[in-house]
């Protein structure tokens, strides 16, 4: 039996925001195989810095990992976007602070992931669904610095890479600003069990949808 755990935040650990509809995790469960199990260790509201413990508990028997962390750790940066730039550089500069901390933060946890020797697939951060639309253009650029960070520190390790972005791209896919529908979370669902029964480990792939 393979065994696959889930590790970040609430875009796996969305259970609170279906209203009783299914979570990721329950839409996992049915997209898999059925000699395949899912288990959930993520856990809503987590940052990049929590993962490291959710590894730690991964079950003996687990066979792959699904990571999707880093979307609360661009909102406890965000009042980075509400600061006053003198020139576009200025304001370029103070983003690449919040950029340089994450890549840093990111990488080690990913060294922890690829320490495991399991196959595990990474994703990026999708775009929140702000009711103001400035709001929701300046956040979408912002968090290409982050993605950024994210794809490299994944095919540096040859890590698999589930673009969020290309795969919750309707406002349906969302239950709120930043949390994954049933729609969502079935899309999302459908792609970890691609990267579970799909090619091989050895090849870095983008699922995108």
């Amino acid at each position: 039996m393979k065994h696959v755990v889930l590790l970040g935040d609430s875009i796996f650990d969305n259970a609170a925001y279906v209203a009783g509809g299914p979570d990721v995790v329950r839409q996992l469960r049915v997209a898999l195989p059925n000699d395949w199990r899912a288990t959930l260790n993520a856990l809503d509201g987590a940052v990049i810095a929590d993962v490291a413990a959710q590894l730690q508990r991964r079950p003996a028997d687990a066979s792959h990992i699904v990571l999707s962390v880093g979307g609360n750790d661009a909102l406890l940066a965000v009042g980075v976007l509400d600061e006053r730039a003198r020139s576009v550089g200025e304001a370029l500069d103070k983003l690449s602070y919040v950029r340089e901390r994450f890549w840093r933060d990111y990488g080690a946890l990913l060294d922890a992931v690829a320490a495991t020797g399991l196959p595990a697939a990474v994703c990026t951060i999708y775009e929140a669904r702000f009711p103001e639309p400035d709001r929701r253009r300046v956040a979408a650029t912002a968090l290409t610095l982050l993605n950024d960070c994210i794809t490299r520190e994944a095919f540096r390790r040859n890590f698999f890479l589930i673009d969020l972005r290309l795969i919750c791209d309707s406002d349906d896919d969302f239950a709120n600003p930043i949390e994954p529908s049933v729609r969502g979370g079935a899309k999302i669902a459908a792609a970890m069990a691609r990267f579970v029964t799909g090619p091989a480990a050895s090849d870095s792939v983008v699922i995108s949808r």
